[in-house]
């Protein structure tokens, strides 16, 4: 039970505190950052894709967003691939005027992608939620590391805001977008998003439909010699989840579709990873997907050791208070602990989901992100 104890809670600290903690400290001992690719003399062409189911309330205002975006327009493509759509947003997508706009049997957000790419014939694929609005100059900052020929995958910045425009990504996403820029510098990262990212046409992957490509992306590159990094300079907006309850159904959906790649689809098999990226796959991903489980084991172990000593008394009361934070919620100090039980409870859920009736390919627009 002791060491039940300890080596649960030990790797809950060390992936959520200690892995940012090894990471600073390995940059630090790396020195200065390794200079900047040069920049390519013309920038590449590039195919600007958003997948779209039932996003007629949000499109035209995506397409003018694109349009406006200070890149070269003779050198950029604007594609909406409608995933059989139910509403107008075909019909407003090409009054907006995106350049092509394909009407497409309903199959879900990869399948709708892997078309939009077969139809390009750009150097450069990039992709964007239909709801997710750049900031003029992201388009630019994001194609710029592929001036290194090493480079096969490029994520922004994602900001989640209220309905007032008010930055609400809280500190857990601020953290995460910390960890992915020291990963970035050390190797490649090991996650993405779907609000901002691209790929050169010719690493694009067709990957199973139940698989997003945030999480399937980068590690796939890395096993085929290429880099995924992070372009921090560029930002998108996506209008957050209203309430940590419809967050829990958000990450509780996205789980679903993370836990094949993590138990079927090659995350785990560290054929083709570098050591120091091996490393960051176990840490960042294999244990923060396992941490609901340690907790369980941490928390049980913790019962049974009552009466062993004041530490176990400590740590089982500092369980407790975590979790009656996360009950309380609503008052401001506890909405950390809040968030934080929610977004550990849906990754089991998500594995309740996927292996209790698996994961459809579709998808929906999150409720009140529109």
């Amino acid at each position: 039970m002791k060491l039940a104890f300890w080596l649960s809670a030990g790797l809950l600290v060390y992936t959520q505190a200690g892995y940012g903690v090894l990471l600073a400290a390995l940059a630090r001992l790396r020195g200065r950052a390794p200079a900047e690719p040069p920049r390519a003399a013309e920038p590449p062409t590039v195919s600007l894709i958003v997948p779209a189911y039932a996003e007629e309330a949000v499109i035209a205002d995506k397409v003018a967003n694109a349009r406006a975006l200070e890149y070269p327009r003779e050198q950029l493509e604007i594609v909406v691939a409608c995933d059989g759509s139910p509403d107008a947003t075909p019909q407003r997508a090409r009054e907006a005027g995106a350049d092509v706009v394909l009407e497409l049997p309903h199959g879900g957000k990869i399948r709708a992608q892997d078309a939009a790419v077969r139809r390009s014939r750009s150097d450069i694929v990039a992709f964007s939620d239909a709801n997710a609005i750049w900031e003029r100059d992201a388009l630019a900052r994001l194609v710029e590391p592929f001036a290194d020929p090493a480079v096969g995958y490029v994520c922004g910045q994602v900001q989640f805001v209220n309905d007032a425009g008010t930055n609400q990504e809280g500190l857990y996403w601020r953290y995460e977008m910390w960890l992915r820029s020291l990963e970035s510098g050390l190797a490649s990262v090991t996650g993405g998003n779907g609000a901002i990212y691209a790929t050169r046409r010719e690493d694009y992957l067709v990957v199973d439909p139940v698989m997003g490509h945030d999480l399937s992306f980068p590690f796939n590159m890395v096993k085929r010699g290429r880099r995924a990094v992070y372009a921090q300079g560029a930002r998108a907006t996506e209008k957050m989840v209203p309430s940590i309850e419809g967050e829990f159904a958000r990450k509780r959906r996205m789980m679903s579709h993370a836990w094949p790649i993590v138990l079927r689809g090659g995350l785990l098999s560290p054929s083709g990873y570098p050591p120091l990226y091996a490393l960051m796959i176990a840490s960042h991903r294999a244990l923060r997907y396992a941490s609901p489980f340690l907790h369980l084991v941490a928390f049980a172990a913790n019962a049974a050791l009552l009466g062993e000593g004041w530490a176990y008394a400590a740590a089982f009361a500092l369980q407790c208070a975590l979790l009656l934070a996360a009950l309380v919620g609503g008052i401001r100090p506890f909405l950390v602990a809040r968030y934080y039980v929610s977004t550990t409870a849906s990754i089991a859920c998500g594995l309740w989901d996927w292996a209790r009736h698996g994961t459809p390919a579709g998808w929906a627009p999150a409720e009140g992100t529109r």
